[in-house]
């Protein structure tokens, strides 16, 4: 069975294909809307004459209603929408493949016309008009979001060039370059904010309508739309390798890869429809051996009932519209599946597997606590920070935050002892700032208090004494125990971490947000050693998140891998099945509602198809059905089965 298939970088809208469309105030009618309306009207006319037909019909008040008029009068309401599906199922023959819908559609109508069942050939043809409307209508509302990010992709970047600012193609920005975007501008390219904030609307990028307030030297990505001032940013990728390309690529190239029940349909109806063709002519043929009363006609009239029956229109264009609508519905929530075919993979994990730094908790480092023993605490902190401002290390840029304005005091005679930390004189005296091991490689006295201290820690003498210490702790992300919870509550028996990070640390985060199983201190082989022995348990099914180049391995071998898109690395995110536009690990549970809520969809349309169309075949068979029946065995239940489908792209998913 052949479906015009649809490309859909046709979707884009013609600003991107080279035209531009201009607005100069008034209420034009568009070329796409008069072009909507000439679509439906084939079917309106051949509706208006088929009403006015049976209703001459029924009345018998005109005795000119007969013969060839009547002949002509139906032909004339068969031909607008008849013609055009006479032509694809020639076309289709011309190209070898008889057995179509069209061809079925064809013989069905044009065969109900030569016993003289003239209304019934031309409601047959119309219905399935109609529902071929239904079906674009449903295609394209399907399609809309993914029109949206089209139309979030910029078009212009405003670079700073020869001291001034000079709008450019961004494809020919170069990474490193200075852009400035205006207020309700889109960002053109991926960069690092240089002005002091900016307020940003991410919603085509990440499903959130939450403005999103950044601060210079985070992350912008493009197509946010800057919603407050004048902002200028740093590119940090070209074009082709932005969010919003990433997304584009992803998305329009995520039907390619069909789930199974649509390959299994597809396959199904290529065998399906010549068996269907040929038990018509065995009903129309074979009687004349076995039946006493044997009359042509009768059994011809309930062949092409089967026929229109059969059809698997119902089938062939809900299940693939139901996945288009998963994938639509993912990616208004800030989730991309890669294909339809993880959506089916989504549904089956039992196991969910997490990273920690960067998946449940920011990544970032924070001070904890600050204990000051001989000090008040913010002149420790003077002390401390002077010396860190002579690091590059992340920790150090951390205890550096306690402070905007930076430490009042100098260090001088900064020195690096290599795994331990710093040495240097603040204000003349000597002052240490690292671990444990540099406190008593130079006899400084450390309190027993810090040996239970799992976080990162940093000790601080001052003329050798011990002087205090700042723990430095990776914070959680605002929604990691409303992810475990929402995990748990969709039914996965299992959640595991596995980390990189110290094993005490990983602990202490596991307890935290109550995972059932933790793990630190591994290598990318060792994580990927964990999963593996995972999937060698009966009825495992592993989900792995993560978000590094370290995670990579472990994407690619799970049953389903899903990486953060945000600050996710581009191999983990090119290995995934599944990005988290968002960063947030509560959408994993939403992930797997989707993927449940599209699987359910497709077997509710199956069912449906399957069960009429069996009930109506057998009453057509033994001649207890009229072609009004076969009518809604077949558009009605396609109708249906397509309103079914559609219902994805409206369902709303509660937080559990």
């Amino acid at each position: 069975m052949k479906k015009k298939k649809v490309n859909l970088r046709d979707l884009e809208p013609k600003e991107h294909q080279g035209e531009h469309s201009h607005d100069d105030g008034h209420n034009h009618s568009s070329p796409e809307d008069i072009s909507n309306f000439r679509t439906y009207l084939p079917a309106i006319f051949s509706f208006l004459m088929l009403i006015i037909g049976i209703a001459v019909d029924y009345f018998d008040t005109f005795p000119f209603f007969e013969g060839w008029v009547r002949v002509v009068w139906y032909t004339v309401a068969y031909i607008p929408v008849g013609f055009p599906v006479i032509r694809e199922g020639w076309n289709s023959i011309k190209n070898g493949d008889f057995f179509t819908e069209f061809f079925l559609m064809s013989i069905a109508t044009l065969g109900a016309f030569a016993i003289g069942e003239y209304p019934e050939g031309v409601a047959v043809m119309l219905f399935y008009a109609v529902g071929e409307l239904f079906q674009n209508a449903a295609v394209n509302r399907a399609k809309r979001n993914i029109k949206a990010l089209l139309d979030v992709r910029p078009n212009e970047a405003l670079v700073y060039r020869e001291n001034d600012f000079v709008s450019v193609n961004p494809e020919t920005v170069e990474i490193g370059e200075k852009i400035q975007v205006r207020v309700g501008e889109k960002v053109p390219l991926d960069g690092i904010l240089i002005s002091e904030k900016g307020s940003f609307n991410t919603a085509a990028l990440t499903g959130e309508s939450k403005p999103d307030t950044i601060a210079k030297g985070d992350t912008v990505f493009a197509g946010s739309i800057n919603l407050d001032g004048v902002i200028e940013i740093e590119t940090t990728k070209e074009f082709k390798d932005s969010s919003i390309a990433r997304i584009l690529d992803m998305v329009q190239n995520a039907t390619a890869r069909k789930s199974k029940t649509e390959l299994f349909i597809r396959k199904f109806a290529r065998i399906y429809t010549p068996i269907v063709v040929f038990l018509a002519i065995g009903l129309t043929l074979l009687p004349y051996f076995f039946v006493d009363d044997y009359v042509f006609r009768d059994w011809l009239y309930r062949a092409l009932i089967f026929l229109v029956i059969s059809c698997p229109c119902a089938l062939v264009i809900s299940i693939p519209l139901g996945y288009f609508g998963g994938l639509g519905a993912a990616s208004r929530n800030g989730i991309l599946f890669k294909g339809a075919s993880f959506l089916d993979a989504m549904t089956k994990v039992n196991t969910v597997v997490m990273d920690k730094t960067g998946t449940v908790t920011k990544g970032v480092f924070k001070i904890k606590e600050i204990n000051s023993i001989t000090f008040e605490e913010a002149e420790f902190m003077k002390y401390l920070m002077a010396m860190e401002e002579q690091s590059t290390h992340p920790i150090a840029k951390a205890i550096l935050e306690y402070k905007a304005d930076g430490s009042e005091f100098e260090a001088t005679n900064v020195s690096e002892v290599a795994g331990k930390g710093l040495k240097g004189t603040v204000n003349g005296k000597t002052v240490l700032v690292g671990n444990k091991a540099l406190m008593t490689s130079n006899n400084i006295k450390v309190p027993s208090e810090t040996d239970g201290i799992v976080e990162s820690i940093v000790m601080v003498s001052i003329d050798e004494k011990f002087a205090g210490y700042v723990t430095i702790a990776d914070e959680l992300k605002d929604d990691a125990h409303q992810a475990i919870k929402q995990i748990r509550d969709a039914g996965i028996s299992k959640i595991i971490m596995l980390s990189g990070d110290k094993d005490s640390i990983t602990q202490q985060v596991a307890k935290e947000l109550n995972i059932d199983w933790a793990k630190g201190g591994l290598l990318p082989e060792d994580k990927l050693n964990e999963v593996e022995e995972l999937k060698k348990q009966p009825d495992t099914k592993v989900a792995f998140i993560g978000d590094g180049i370290n995670d990579a391995p472990v994407l690619a071998a799970s049953g389903v891998g899903i990486a953060m898109g945000g600050l996710g690395s581009d191999v983990a995110i090119e290995t995934a099945d599944v990005i988290i536009q968002t960063d947030q690990p509560s959408k994993i549970a939403r992930a797997i509602q989707i993927g449940r809520s599209t699987r359910n969809i497709v077997w509710q349309n199956i069912g449906l198809a399957f069960g009429v169309k069996v009930i109506v075949l057998i009453l057509g068979a033994g001649g207890l059905a009229t072609m009004w029946e076969a009518v809604f065995a077949d558009v009605g239940v396609a109708l249906l089965a397509i309103l079914n489908a559609v219902r994805l792209q409206k369902m709303k998913w509660k937080d559990s």
